[in-house]
């Protein structure tokens, strides 16, 4: 219930996988992720399919995951605001780590 509440998704608990939006279903993958409070989370484009305000909302999450539960958070992302959102953003190209940037 606490993992729901946090999520947001505690009004879709009696819903089937085809009754929800791409949206709904991404943050239900993200609380199944959350619920044994794991000490490394790894997210791959986790707000691609979430509008600006759904995006927020989740990045708010993963910062609190980050700082309260003492979460590393290893998100992969093409999205400039997802990656300014980061603590340290690693920059790839063909594989290889070019620019690694901590940000205060």
């Amino acid at each position: 219930q606490e993992v729901m509440k946090l999520t947001g998704i505690s009004d879709l608990a009696d819903r089937f996988p085809h009754q929800l939006s791409g949206g709904q279903q991404q943050k239900i993958a993200i609380g199944r992720a959350l619920i044994n409070h794991p000490k490394l989370l790894l997210a791959d484009e986790p707000t691609g399919n979430l509008d600006s305000a759904k995006r927020d909302e989740l990045l708010q999450l993963l910062r609190y995951m980050n700082e309260q539960e003492e979460m590393t958070i290893l998100v992969v992302t093409h999205d400039s605001v997802v990656a300014q959102k980061a603590n340290r953003v690693l920059h790839m190209m063909d594989g290889k780590i070019v620019n690694d940037e901590v940000i205060v």
